[in-house]
């Protein structure tokens, strides 16, 4: 990808506390943010209620047979290959990598275990995906894969949406921002005259008001870092995150959150605030008592291009509810979620 621009220098405040009703969140991301999408799914799915799952495959796609029997980061590097050639590029499915029937059992044998949410939880989310025909980073099989999967969980298929019919490249699709609609390059944001953030969110929570001309809420940029546990470096994240908060939600409580991943190099430190304010979300959360947050990840020399963590980057509990990422955004939740009084 190309260079790092220097992320905007605004003043960081605290994540602030809005009463928020977090037993309806949705989640949805685009590429690695595909994937942590599913992943804070499933590791709480008691709490999300729909995922929107854009150029990503099925949950757990990653995971190598060798996973936890080499010490260090030798599992993650086989995670990582396996990822590009099979959970990307899809090269790897004559050997059966990211077949949803295995993973679906995968996955039911970790909620057995506790390590992620029931899956009879999962069951009755609302599910969006969508290919771009002109993106050539993921697959469009892999996609279709991670409709698969739900499938073979228990989701019905009028819970599952694919879109898969629009000459999209690799990036998070606008009615009127962003590239040209079949280009695959920062910010990753295109122009196809297509609404996704209404989209996926209709999908989610059902019919909404009309979305606002103009957002006149707050983009407040938050302090990460109480959120990451003692291990800030370990964790990936940046020290800065983004919540939008409407009017609406600052004066009454109960609004629902929207949890949006980013994806590779569209972190802030690389794009800016382009996915953030061109991505149509806040137009749709002012209308609709709606809280959005964009947490972000930091690229380092073990992730380079900002990626969230779906290959074991962070360890091995990648894909449960103690993976670093996963728990961090978690207690972002609870912070949205408390009183603005501390009561």
């Amino acid at each position: 990808m190309a260079g790092c621009r220097e992320a905007p220098r605004e003043t960081t405040a605290a994540l602030p506390a809005l009463g928020a009703n977090i037993n309806e969140t949705t989640v949805s991301g685009i590429s690695s943010g595909a994937y942590m999408a599913g992943q804070f799914q499933m590791a709480h799915a008691k709490r999300v209620i729909g995922a929107a799952i854009i150029a990503g495959g099925p949950y757990g796609c990653s995971e190598s047979i060798f996973a936890n029997t080499i010490p260090g980061a030798g599992t993650a590097f086989l995670n990582l290959s396996k990822a590009v050639n099979g959970c990307m590029l899809n090269l790897l499915e004559s050997w059966g990598v990211a077949d949803p029937t295995e993973l679906a059992k995968k996955a039911e044998a970790r909620a057995d275990k506790g390590e992620i949410d029931p899956i009879g939880d999962v069951r009755r989310d609302r599910i969006y995906l969508f290919t771009g025909t002109s993106d050539r980073t993921v697959a469009p099989s892999i996609v279709k894969h991670a409709a698969e999967f739900y499938a073979k969980l228990g989701v019905p298929s009028a819970n599952i949406e694919l879109v898969s019919n629009l000459p999209a490249g690799h990036a998070f699709v606008t009615d009127d921002k962003g590239n040209a609609c079949e280009i695959s390059a920062e910010p990753y944001v295109v122009d196809c005259n297509y609404d996704q953030a209404g989209a996926l969110l209709k999908q989610m929570y059902g019919s909404l008001q009309p979305r606002a001309e103009t957002p006149t809420g707050d983009f407040i940029n938050f302090d990460q870092r109480p959120f990451a546990g003692s291990d800030m470096s370990g964790s990936g994240l940046a020290e800065t995150g983004v919540v939008y908060v409407p009017k609406a939600c600052r004066e009454t409580s109960g609004c629902r959150v929207h949890v949006a991943f980013h994806g590779c190099a569209q972190n802030r430190e690389t794009v800016g605030d382009a996915f953030i304010k061109e991505s149509g979300f806040a137009r749709w959360a002012d209308t609709n008592r709606l809280i959005v947050l964009f947490p972000q990840v930091a690229a380092s020399p073990i992730n380079p291009q900002g990626c969230w963590d779906w290959w074991g980057y962070t360890g091995p509990q990648y894909l449960t509810r103690d993976a670093p990422q996963i728990a961090a955004v978690n207690r972002m939740l609870d912070g949205l979620q408390a009183s603005a009084g501390g009561a």
